[in-house]
């Protein structure tokens, strides 16, 4: 989670999911690939997954072209690499000129970069997913996404590293979160064209991994964005930005910016391709993804080197700025003459070319040529007093300052410059149909737990799938908040001042003491245990599941977020097939002769073998997991109950049944010492109820918070909630339509 959703959880304390991005305003819509940007950067967004899919197909043919090159990918990775020396050369070659216009270049490259270099790696988020988290080549990219993204501390990932650049450099007003830099109009259409379709990707991996393998393939032997050459050290904190394949150590000398690390990244996505099932992903479509990768990005610098090459003129950006400015002063300035004409029909004519008005306004008495300080058009205009005061921002006023001091003075002409580039030079590609509301019944519909447990394992949220999440979730909560206050094991009925640290003792002690009041009660007979342990297989199989949703990148890296990403890291042993605990299951099932389906396919839901009672709490996860922003503080909540479950109790009589009968106990023993209270997930899920709650009553206060408490409460006894006639009828009350109220509470409970 973006740090500024973390500390005003406005949305997340409304306990309702939205469909499509509506935590922010749409941007304009001038791009298509701007708005799907915006759209794409939504972890809980419902997408029209069909149109997406054929949108983003034709686009990659269309780019990629015709070539088909599956066992050349060395040889392209050559020729890319030397591409993005070239253009390294010759954009740091615009940092030779005027200090004033090497910062302008700055910035503009700064921000004409911003929309890919802030989701560095994003392309990967959704690579790993339930079903297939303990399939050793979605380990290895979860291994590779991990180091993108920081695990293990806060704001640590590439992309906060390149807004901390755009903080340095004042030009950070929209950095976060990904979907509001969309509304950020000093930034070009064209430069939301690569990241869009990488973030389309990376919503529908199931339709697109190859794809997505062979652009990350392409962008991480590019490394650092060509054009961050001429940001330099131009802007501060530049140097600081960690690029695609390592550290982007700038110098005069050297334009490739490569390392062990990246080196190592190419090989393993190298044999992650290996694994591809060949009839499934045809290679050439690697190649395709990588071929398209690179000729957007060529099209791409081509257009925004031209750009900048056009912005060494003054009077380009004063022409941008006119353009900008003029449909609304347009609205004023009716009796103000310049040149014989009002001044508002010039400004209507800006909008479109601006070019014979600024030389109408380089002869007025407005302008002083070469004379900024002098000109009444930025200080007597624009002071306390003047008829235009705070009408130019602070950046506008050095844009028309700039542009002044560059005229000629005495009778030379005045150059106006290039009102704006050719229309050749940006070529836009079709636009994507990617605002289009979802298909209201597109996808299929769960009609019991079996088919629920395997359609909800896909990544994709389609508005059937929507539907029964939302309606599932609100039944489980409600049974969960039903009689919560007669439950003396529920969590404290307030935060405690001290944080849950020493409640969290308390709890431990108590499982302690439940164990060794137990010792004397007889173990289950084998049978019993090979029963249990199958049909605790649903669950196990997805560990970590509730979790899902915070591997989105914006929300791994979160002050919150990261707590919750290092968890699911670690359920999934840290990107290692032998340390992967729904392979160590596995191996302790077939220990007992028991052999699974794969975990995604039809197959395992379908297992004769299963109870259907078995998918109840699974399904219950896979959904909320969907939700990491609406239910932030169940998901806390949650957390927390799943982590300390078993530590200090359960798992030690799980131990010891296991070992009676002669099976493995690696998996309970595993478990009983990553969850511990003291370093373990325990105490981390108590430190990130913590700081949640920290930043509700530092932003909403009181109230806020104890309502936001009341929520982590139902989600920490979410993990086995009530089942009597009075909890159903709750549930049952709650899925009825309109029955939910703000705050995630349902009436008549």
């Amino acid at each position: 989670m973006p740090a500024h959703v973390a500390e005003t959880p406005r949305e997340t304390l409304q306990g309702t999911p939205h469909e499509a991005s509506e935590g922010t305003p749409a941007p304009p819509d001038d791009s298509a690939y701007r708005s799907l940007y915006h759209r794409a950067a939504d972890p809980e967004g419902v997408f029209p997954v069909a149109s997406w899919s054929r949108g983003i197909r034709t686009e990659l043919g269309r780019l990629a072209g015709n070539r088909n090159a599956p066992d050349d990918l060395d040889n392209l990775r050559s020729g890319v690499t030397a591409w993005a020396d070239v253009e390294r050369r010759r954009y740091r070659a615009l940092r030779k000129g005027e200090a004033r216009t090497a910062a302008v270049l700055s910035g503009r490259a700064a921000l004409a970069c911003a929309p890919f270099a802030t989701q560095v790696g994003a392309w990967l988020q959704w690579t790993t997913s339930p079903g297939n988290a303990d399939d050793p080549a979605a380990l290895a990219l979860l291994r590779l996404y991990a180091s993108d993204v920081g695990v293990g501390h806060p704001r640590a990932s590439r992309g906060s590293a390149y807004v901390s650049v755009l903080r340095d450099a004042g030009l950070a007003e929209y950095a976060v979160p990904a979907s509001r830099l969309a509304l950020d109009r000093r930034i070009a259409d064209r430069d939301f064209y690569v990241p869009a379709l990488l973030l389309g990707m990376s919503r529908l991996p199931d339709d697109f991994l190859p794809e997505i393998l062979g652009a990350d393939l392409c962008l991480r032997a590019v490394g650092p964005l060509p054009p961050l050459a001429a940001v330099g050290p131009s802007a501060p904190g530049s140097t600081k930005y960690t690029g695609n394949s390592g550290n982007c150590e700038d110098t005069e000398d050297s334009g490739q910016e490569t390392d062990a690390a990246g080196d190592d990244r190419w090989d393993t996505v190298r044999s992650c391709l290996d694994s591809l099932d060949c009839d499934v992903y045809p290679s050439g479509r690697v190649a395709e993804g990588f071929l398209w990768a690179w000729g957007a990005l060529r099209r791409w610098s081509d257009a925004l080197y031209e750009d900048l090459t056009h912005a060494q003129d003054p009077s380009y950006a004063m022409a941008e700025l006119l353009r900008a400015r003029a449909r609304e002063g347009s609205a004023y300035h009716h009796r103000y003459r310049l040149a014989g004409r009002p001044l508002s029909d010039w400004l209507r004519e800006c909008r479109h070319d601006p070019a014979d008005f600024l030389t109408a306004l380089a002869a007025s008495d407005l302008v002083r040529p070469g004379r900024s300080r002098a000109s009444r058009l930025v200080n007597g205009l624009v002071l306390e007093r003047g008829p235009m005061f705070r009408v130019f921002s602070t950046a506008d006023l050095t844009v028309i300052r700039r542009w002044i001091d560059s005229l000629p003075t005495g009778d030379a002409p005045s150059p106006v410059g290039p009102a704006q580039p050719p229309a050749e030079s940006c070529p836009m590609p079709p636009p994507l149909r990617s605002r289009e509301k979802p298909e209201p019944d597109a996808g299929p519909a769960p009609t019991d737990l079996r088919s629920a447990y395997y359609l909800l394992q896909h990544r994709p949220q389609t508005p059937a799938l929507g539907r029964y999440a939302t309606g599932y979730l609100r039944g489980w909560l409600a049974r969960a908040r039903h009689g919560i206050d007669r439950d003396p094991r529920a969590l404290p009925p307030a935060w405690p001042a001290d944080g849950l640290r020493p409640w969290l003792q308390s709890e431990h002690e108590r499982h302690h003491q439940d164990w060794e009041s137990g010792l004397g009660t007889p173990l289950p007979t084998r049978a019993e245990l090979i029963d249990s342990t199958v049909q605790l297989a649903p669950l196990t199989l997805i560990d970590g599941a509730w979790l899902q949703g915070f591997t989105d990148y914006e929300l791994a890296s979160s002050e919150h977020g990261y707590f919750l990403f290092e968890t699911y890291w670690d359920e999934l042993g840290n990107g290692v097939p032998h340390l992967n605990h729904p392979r160590v299951y596995r191996q302790v099932l077939a220990g007992m002769g028991v052999e699974l389906p794969p975990t995604a396919s039809p197959e395992f839901a379908r297992w004769p073998g299963f109870e259907d009672r078995s998918f109840a709490l699974p399904v219950y996860w896979l959904c909320i997991g969907r939700y990491p922003q609406t239910f932030l503080p169940e998901v806390l909540g949650l957390n927390l109950a799943m982590e300390l479950s078993g530590v200090g109790g359960g798992y030690r009589r799980a131990h010891e049944a296991l070992q009676t009968h002669g099976f493995s106990t690696r998996f309970v023993d595993l478990h009983n010492t990553i969850d511990n209270v003291a370093t373990g997930h325990s105490a981390w899920a108590a430190d990130a109820v913590d700081a949640f709650m920290a930043s509700v009553l530092k932003t909403h206060g009181t109230d806020r918070q104890a309502a936001a408490w009341r929520r982590v409460r139902t989600g920490y006894r979410s993990l086995d909630p009530p089942t009597g006639w009075g909890a159903q009828w709750a549930a049952r009350w709650a899925r009825r339509p309109g029955r939910q109220r703000p705050g995630g509470e349902v009436s008549g409970t």
